[in-house]
């Protein structure tokens, strides 16, 4: 049987592959929160130091936001299902070397292979789910599925991470994801075709390569080193220039050269780059509320791992409602910007909402309200972005495209967790310094200054989430649904792009 099929044909087994594709992204995204709850066993079990500890994280988040434009080259120059399978196959190979690992570097080293298979696994999934649902109420809410996962499993982690550590021990956070791989990549190999025409067989644009990747992880290295170092340490400024130099080179390069490995038709596009900035916004203000969050529950309120991964779960309730039922549902009915931009503006309310904790605070009364408005405004507002990060996109393009909305949110997550968590260590630097002298003992002036600092840091994310709702409203599907037409700035594009179908019908 082929192994292809005509994109203007609907593939027959296209649900089938929306299974193993969902599967796969619950597992990146799982892993981007499980291993966070297991640090601490792991770092005791393997004696790691309190200096290193952090690379565990570091080390995943530079490999896998470093390479994600390079993984998204490689799915539409290998094909997706390819790379999609080798991706499966290589992060189950690296989560059974970090579950056996009996030494720091061998954890160390698994996590950033982890995040090089990530890489490649992560653009080619949401290619492939771009690509063979062609239909825009069929498209609809195979991306409502695929958006809720992709919001909503990082909680799911918290709360499986608790289990396996508290009931197995650390190293099961690593072994769980080799049953996830093997199904997902034996579902993909004899369900998931190719689109027919699909491969960009153009030559890898080596110096883009170099250029990009050095630059994405500088990018990302910086904002880790202003947590741990300060913004101001000469270190810091050193990586953020060279990331900014290398950035700028990439873009001149990108001009330049017969193959770029970004075509700027990709990035030029207005409703993408909506999408993209957008997106990044409103991932800086989630992944700060929910750092934050985990720390409130587990440092102030005293819950257990397993307790604090199901405070969040109606999160996830919530936002495979606003997901699945809201934005799956009106995404072919209003232009995206009225879904986007309401989403992230109820996310900002969530959050408004928040900034009332106190030591003291009830989980009903205060926390339980805005984790359900969060989880409605961010599923509301990620299923019309992840379909429309890559919609009207020629199939030779889908990994590019892919990648760059995985990678405005692996930046977005990087900044969010280092630059709100910079602003609350301040706040609460500050308040300890102003209340030394204040009345009560010394254990509730420390939960005191930590609640400060979380809710001045949440007062930042508000911001954020409503600067994601104006820049939706704005730059994205101005107009009538239906009405916008994507264009190309590839002259050889110049007449595919009078076919290609209205960003949103």
């Amino acid at each position: 049987m082929s192994q292809t099929v005509d994109t203007r044909v609907a593939d027959p087994r296209r649900w089938k592959a929306l299974v193993f594709i969902s599967l796969a992204q619950l597992m990146v995204v799982l892993d981007s929160t499980i291993v966070n709850i297991a640090l601490p066993s792991a770092q005791h079990a393997l004696g790691i130091s309190d200096a290193n500890k952090q690379w565990v994280i570091t080390a995943y988040a530079l490999a896998f936001g470093g390479l994600l434009l390079f993984g998204g080259r490689i799915a539409d120059l290998w094909g997706r299902k390819r790379t999609f399978v080798v991706g499966l196959a290589g992060f189950a190979l690296a989560s059974a070397i970090g579950g056996a690992a009996g030494n720091q570097a061998m954890l160390l080293g698994s996590r950033a292979a982890q995040g090089l298979f990530g890489a490649l696994l992560a653009p080619a999934a949401l290619s492939l789910l771009a690509v063979t649902f062609t239909d825009a109420r069929e498209r609809a809410k195979a991306f409502g599925i695929f958006g809720a996962i992709a919001g909503g499993g990082g909680a799911v982690g918290l709360l499986l991470g608790g289990v396996l550590t508290e009931y197995l021990n650390w190293r099961w956070t690593f072994f769980a994801n080799i049953p996830f791989a093997i199904i997902a990549a034996l579902g993909a190999y004899f369900v998931i075709r190719e689109p027919e025409g699909g491969r960009n067989r153009s030559p890898l644009d080596i110096p883009g390569v170099v250029l990009s990747t050095l630059g994405l992880v500088a990018l990302v290295y910086g904002f880790t080193r202003a947590e741990t170092s300060g913004w101001s340490a000469p270190s810091t400024i050193g990586v953020f220039v060279a990331s900014v130099v290398l950035l700028a080179s990439f873009g001149l390069v990108e001009r330049k050269v017969k193959a770029p490995l970004l075509p700027l038709r990709v990035v030029t596009e207005r409703n993408r780059v909506g999408t993209y900035l957008s997106l990044g916004l409103a991932i800086i203000g989630l992944f700060g509320v929910f750092l934050f969050l985990t720390y409130y529950l587990q440092v102030v309120q005293g819950y257990s791992a397993i307790r604090t991964g199901f405070a969040f779960l109606p999160m996830v309730a919530a936002f495979v409602v606003g997901s699945t039922q809201i934005g799956t549902r009106l995404v072919t009915r209003i232009p995206a910007r009225l879904l986007m931009a309401p989403g992230f503006a109820v996310a900002a309310i969530a959050m408004l909402l928040l900034t009332r904790l106190q030591v003291g605070s009830s989980y009903p009364g205060v926390i339980l309200p805005g984790l359900v408005l969060l989880g409605l405004g961010m599923g509301t507002a990620f299923m019309p972005a992840m379909s429309l990060g890559t919609h009207g996109i020629q199939p030779r393009d889908a990994g590019v495209a892919s990648a760059m909305v995985n990678t405005s949110q692996q930046v977005g997550g990087a900044i969010g967790t280092a630059l709100l968590n910079t602003v609350a260590a301040s706040a609460t630097t500050s308040y300890l310094a102003s209340h030394a002298t204040a009345a009560g003992g010394q254990k509730l002036l420390q939960a005191q200054s930590l609640v400060h600092g979380y809710t001045h840091a949440i007062w930042w994310a508000v911001g954020i989430e409503a600067v994601a709702a104006l820049i939706a409203l704005t730059f994205i599907n101005a107009g009538r649904p239906g009405s916008t037409k994507v264009a190309s700035s590839a002259e050889d594009d110049s007449e595919d792009a009078a076919h290609i179908p209205a960003v949103m019908h």
